[in-house]
Order: C-alpha cells, then structure tokens, then sequence
C-alpha cells in the first residue's frame, strides 16, 4: 500500500518539525517527505488540509482486561478504542489473569493484538511471581521468551524491602527498566480518596500525600544503591515531583508519566460520592494539580498516559469505597492533552511529545517519530472539530469516565498503523 498523506501539518518532535510538509508512505515506512520518490504511485490521497499529522500516540499505561475481565473489555474492543484515540502502540500492565510471569501469557497477549489488528500491544513482565512480592521472577525469559520490554509489580506491595533490592538488581543485570507504582500500603491504610477536608466531610477513609512521598523516597534510595532504571507510573504529589527533579539532578536514571485525568481533576470533583472519580493513586489537591503542571512545563514529568481502566456498569453502582477504582481513558488522551497547550502549559509540539516520543524512549522501542525510514504508525486529527464525550459514541467497552459531557477540541479522524488504516472517523 503506497499512500501520500498530503497538505497536513506535519508535528514530529523527535525530528524537530513542525511545518506543513506531504507524507510518502510504502510498505508501512515512511518513504520520503514533500519529495515524491521516484516511481511513486499512490494507491491512496488522504487530504490533510486544515489537519495536523503526528506520529502514533504510545500509550505508556493501560489495561485491557484479557486475559481474565473479559466481561468488561477484550483486547480487541480497546485496541480498536485506541485506534479511534490516534493510539498505535499500548503498553499492558502485568496484574492480567493470569499474571504475566511466564512467556505463555505474554505471547497470548500479542497474539491477541496481532489478530485484532488496531494497535500494537506491549507487556510488562511481573517483577515478583504472582506479584506477591516473595520470589524474584524469571526476568530473562519474559524478556527473551515472552517479548516483555520491562518489568513491574503493578500495583500489588512488595513488603520485603529486601526481595525489592534484589529485584531491582536482577532487572538491572538484564537492563531492563522497572515500572514503579510509588505506594506505601500501610499509610494508604485501604483508603480511596485524598486524606483532607473533602475525605473528611464525606467520611470516606484518606490516602494521605506521604503514602507516595515515602514510597518514592524510599524507591530512590534502593534505585541509587542498584543502579536499575526505573520509570515512576502516574504520580499524583507535588512532592514527588520536587524529590524526583532532585534525583535527576544527580544523575538518577529515572522518568516520570502522569495520567491525563490528574492533570483536570482535583479532590473536589468527588462532590458527592461521584464514583467515576474514584481512582488510585485518589485525585489530590489543587495545589498538587498546579504542581503537575508545573512539573510538565519544566520537563520534569517525561510523558502523560491514559491509565486506562475500563469497567462495566455495575463496578460504579456500589458505595463510593466499594466501587472498582479506574477511568476509561483511551479517547479522551489526546484531545485533554491537546488543551494543555491551549492552556499555555506546553507548546503544541511539547505536548505532542509527552504522547509520542517521549513514550517511545522509556520503553526503549521504535515509535512516536515520522522520520525517513520510520514506521508509518500515523495519526491525523482536526485541531478545530469541537466533539462531546458521550456515553453511546465511546468505542470503549469501558464508559466509566468522568468526562461524560465535556466538550473536547481536536478529533482524530484517521489513524495507520505501519501504513494500514485501522480507523477513519464516521466509517
């Protein structure tokens, strides 16, 4: 398939353009760009005028639900959600079931995607077995046998500080960096919304800021002491930011993604007991929104992910605690990224970055660039369509999201996936 994506604006950070450039596309490469190559003969004109062309998203944090859920989603109806959000590459947690420790179960997941077709699927291996946090797992097998780029404990404890060091040791033996839920489970004491006035008022039980604080202390201590690489997923505290800009300064190997959904909401969006707002880490304060930003602005928070966690109906319908924690967040990435620039807490180009680029080089794939020669993962959107989230037109199984209503600017209107079309708006 030959197929010349032409008059868009092209944004690729990690070349360093953003002009309006013609995009030659064969055999799922980028072929050339504005010079058509000799013999050229396009079996496809996508018309980009008044569109901005970028490079696939690459989704640093997001849930499937399969193998295991697949009462709530599949990998086929989140892939093709993904597709429908300009993502081309997603990056699946381990805490599937079952749990990705053995080369099986990831092979199982990228053969799912593989016959899906919308987007490409990435996996994490479990750093403990079974995630229980007692037994280091077999690293190198998940990584040569089951194709799994790095590893994590997800969200589950590892209470032996011990089998931690170990564990971050062994990963840096193989080189393989490790995704960090920073949480100290004894101070989150099974909460489920930010220790302060608003927990208080509604009586539900607080996650207080230094359950992160202390973990992430505590992370940077042993990531120093073992020289692993370490990626920290979705923080939530100002704090954090200030103690992991400092780590860096000193040369710490370590990356920062936070979740679209922290960068808009704060503990006052819980009103009363709005269940689509429950998530882990809880929604925080305006003075931690402010901090993320800021961390953004700095370049201190090295990408922004959907955290994607789609639910059925009734894992919302419960008492506020009692409802399963999660935002169905694939479609609403990049337009929320998007108004970040418009906020003028980014540039256009930044922000295209922190869902491209910059993803890509913490996972250490190809990806998020349209360069001469790069994979043609492609998505193109209208910077001016104004849509509004809605419960019926969500590709996701998942609806539970608290952006029902919001009016978002910036639609993707079609996306390739090395070349191929996996989704075209109103088809």
């Amino acid at each position: 398939m030959r197929i010349h994506i032409k008059g868009g604006r092209l944004i690729d950070p990690a070349n360093g353009i953003d002009a309006q450039h013609d995009l030659y596309i064969a055999d799922g490469e980028v072929v050339a760009i504005d010079q058509t190559p000799d013999g050229f003969g396009a079996d496809q004109v996508i018309d980009a005028s008044d569109q901005i062309v970028i490079p696939g998203l690459v989704d640093l944090n997001a849930r499937l639900r399969e193998p295991g859920q697949e009462h709530k989603a599949t990998i086929a109806s989140e892939t093709r959600a993904a597709a429908a959000g300009g993502i081309t590459t997603l990056c699946v947690q381990p805490d599937t079931d079952p749990i990705i420790d053995t080369p099986a179960v990831s092979e199982l997941i990228h053969h799912r995607a593989r016959q899906a077709g919308y987007a490409r699927v990435v996996t994490l291996g479990a750093l403990t077995l079974q995630l229980q946090g007692e037994h280091l797992s077999e690293m190198e097998e998940l990584m040569r046998e089951g194709g799994c780029i790095a590893v994590s404990n997800a969200l589950n404890p590892l209470n032996n500080t011990l089998v931690y060091r170990r564990a971050l040791e062994y990963a840096a033996n193989f080189d393989l960096t490790v995704f960090i839920y920073a949480n100290d489970p004894w101070l989150s004491n099974k909460g489920c919304a930010h220790e302060g006035a608003i927990s208080t008022r509604l009586g539900l039980p607080g996650i207080p800021e230094s359950a992160e604080t202390v973990a992430v202390a505590r992370d940077l201590m042993l990531i120093e002491q073992t020289g692993v690489r370490a990626h920290f997923m979705h923080l939530s505290c100002a704090q954090s930011i200030q103690k992991i800009t400092r780590a860096r300064h000193d040369n710490l190997p370590v990356s920062i993604d936070v979740a679209a959904h922290q960068l808009y909401l704060t503990e006052m969006d819980l009103g009363d007991f709005n269940s689509a707002c429950h998530v882990i880490p809880p929604l925080r304060t305006q003075r931690d929104k402010d901090g993320l930003r800021a961390g953004l602005g700095s370049g201190t928070i090295n990408a922004i992910s959907s955290c994607h966690q789609p639910h059925d109906a009734d894992a919302k319908l419960a008492p506020f605690c009692e409802t399963d924690p999660g935002i169905s967040a694939l479609e609403t990435l990049l337009p929320l990224t998007l108004r970040l620039a418009e906020e003028k807490v980014l540039s256009l180009s930044e922000a295209i970055a922190r869902i491209t680029s910059e993803p890509a080089r913490i996972l250490g794939i190809d990806g998020g660039r349209l360069g001469v020669g790069d994979r043609a993962d492609v998505c193109i959107f209208d910077p001016q369509e104004r849509w509004t989230v809605d419960y019926n037109t969500l590709a996701s199984c998942g609806k539970n999201t608290p952006f029902l209503g919001w009016e978002m600017q910036g639609r993707v209107s079609q996306t390739l996936l090395a070349g191929q079309s996996v989704y075209q708006v109103n088809q």
